[in-house]
């Protein structure tokens, strides 16, 4: 006996490893393999897979922080092969959104002390650094970085392979591939380290610069310039990334800091 308190309704798979002192309501479903460190506290309504880790403190399925919130049923769902390091938060999402989903993918890492707000969606592989805090209905696309303590804005988007640097305010949609970084928020340049590691080619990342260039450095507004890229500019995955990205952007895409 561990002190755990542990709805009767929970499902949990095998090999699941729970410490003392969690509480774990119903209507919760835990993958195979995940571990569950002391301290933990899982609410209603929560999905997490195989092979997690939830180290003490976290709290997953809270009740949104938003005043529409009228007690609906809502979710969470947390994929495979994901850490959640200590007191980070997942809050469930809301009727209102349309969604009323708050979703965490694949191989993420969530570490100490970060918020994900209601109706957030963090793809696969995304690292969010300590402190961060994602406002409401934030979406954080595949293979993204957000550097300790940045904040951001509701309803914005970063696209897939984008890193945010740390202590940023996001106040403006991050296009793929993109480096922003600072409290006045600006483009800073092609995310290079990040596409290397991840087997980009020289010429791959040469073609996103230059399509960069034509965003930030040339004297067209965003909406010549994506004309231009699209005439221009041989049609490739990450041409096409960046541009859907930047049509279907309801905030605006970050501008240079220049």
């Amino acid at each position: 006996m561990n002190n755990s308190i542990i709805s009767s309704d929970a499902k949990l798979g095998e090999n699941v490893k729970i410490g003392p002192f969690c509480y774990i309501e119903g209507d919760v479903e835990i993958g195979e393999g995940t571990i569950i460190e002391p301290n933990v506290t899982i609410y209603e309504h929560v999905k997490i897979g195989k092979n997690c880790h939830i180290f003490p403190g976290a709290v997953i399925g809270a009740v949104p922080q938003d005043l529409k919130f009228d007690g609906e049923i809502s979710y969470v769902e947390i994929g495979d092969n994901t850490t959640i390091r200590e007191c980070a938060t997942i809050n469930r999402g809301t009727a209102s959104s349309g969604k009323s989903l708050t979703k965490v993918g694949n191989n993420v890492l969530v570490m100490s002390y970060v918020h994900i707000a209601h109706d957030c969606v963090v793809g696969d592989n995304c690292i969010l650094v300590s402190y961060v805090g994602l406002a409401g209905e934030t979406e954080v696309d595949e293979w993204a970085i957000i550097g300790g303590g940045a904040v951001v804005h509701q309803f914005s988007k970063i696209g897939a392979h984008a890193m945010i640097g740390g202590a940023s305010a996001v106040t403006k949609d991050v296009p793929p591939y993109a480096l922003a970084a600072g409290n006045l928020f600006s483009y800073e340049g092609v995310n290079v380290v990040g596409l290397r590691r991840r087997g980009f080619s020289v010429d791959e990342i040469e073609g996103i610069r230059s399509i960069y260039r034509v965003i930030y450095q040339s004297a067209l507004n965003t909406t010549a310039a994506c004309n231009k890229i699209e005439a221009e500019f041989p049609e490739t995955p990450y041409k096409r990334a960046i541009l859907d990205f930047i049509k279907e952007s309801k905030r605006g895409i970050v501008k240079h800091s220049r």
